[in-house]
């Protein structure tokens, strides 16, 4: 980790907070706390420094976080570019606003998009890294963190480089289990586990408070898995997808008008199921 004003990173970090909508739940959406935050765009600025990054989603918001801590001078480094992909339009919109607001819309893209869905035929294969923070899949064995993870591989060149943020107790053997699954998943399409920072990251997660999150870096060897297209995911793969009972039925989180940015109440968004 490279020195830098902890003072000033945290002020960035909260100007970052301040923007995000409030998370929902139900959707498996949890914030990693601010002093984590920090560290972890310190972290990916590093790793991705001059890279063009697809984020698989990113409720956290660490995308932002990284843009805003080089744009505030508090790091000199990190990605060229970023696309960001979420089914939540308010994370969206609030990635857009915050950009325009800080001057660097011309660094960072926000889309609505389902990992249900293709990935879209623009972002196939065009990034240098992929960036991925996933439902931990504690009540489907994983298999909500492995259809993210693969939607990240397709997004990125065969050079490539992925970073998964994942659910990482010991003491609590699914994490442990969905864990090494994704690294073999990982080890499947040709990358191997290039670096990992084991139980690095809390939440505001009010029945784990101590449950934490690890930073698993893959680097591609070969490409063993390479598609020139991508395909919807079977929803045989849909059940408990954020959690026990919590199927993903919801296509997309719709944004409400409202004045009051960065704070959702109900009112402020609606649900959009799928369609047929």
């Amino acid at each position: 980790m490279t020195h830098f004003d902890l003072r000033a990173a945290i002020n960035a970090i909260s100007d970052v907070t301040q923007n995000r909508p409030q998370p929902l739940r139900e959707f498996d959406q949890i914030y990693m706390k601010v002093a984590d935050m920090v560290l972890q765009a310190e972290f990916l600025a590093r790793k991705f420094d001059g890279l063009d990054v697809a984020f698989i989603g990113d409720g956290d918001s660490i995308s932002l976080s990284a843009l805003h801590l080089r744009a505030m001078g508090v790091i000199d480094c990190g990605p060229k570019s970023i696309q960001v992909l979420d089914f939540d339009e308010r994370i969206v919109n609030s990635i857009i606003r915050f950009s325009e607001k800080y001057g660097f819309s011309d660094r960072i893209t926000a889309r609505l998009y389902n990992v249900a869905d293709p990935l879209p035929q623009e972002v196939l294969h065009t990034q240098d890294a992929f960036y991925t923070n996933p439902p931990w899949g504690a009540s489907n064995e994983g298999e909500s963190v492995f259809i993210f993870i693969e939607r990240g591989f397709e997004a990125v060149k065969k050079n490539a480089l992925g970073m998964l943020v994942i659910a990482d107790a010991p003491d609590i053997p699914w994490t442990q289990s969905v864990l090494l699954r994704s690294q073999r998943l990982a080890n499947d399409h040709g990358f191997l586990v290039a670096e990992m920072l084991p139980e690095q990251h809390l939440y505001h997660l009010d029945d784990a408070p101590n449950l934490k999150s690890c930073s698993c870096v893959f680097r591609r060897m070969e490409p063993k898995i390479w598609s020139e297209s991508s395909i919807p995911v079977d929803k045989d793969r849909f059940a408990n997808f954020y959690g026990r009972n919590s199927p993903l039925k919801i296509h997309y989180v719709r944004a409400r008008s409202t004045l009051n940015y960065g704070k959702a109440e109900d009112h402020t968004y609606s649900l959009e199921q799928w369609e047929g």
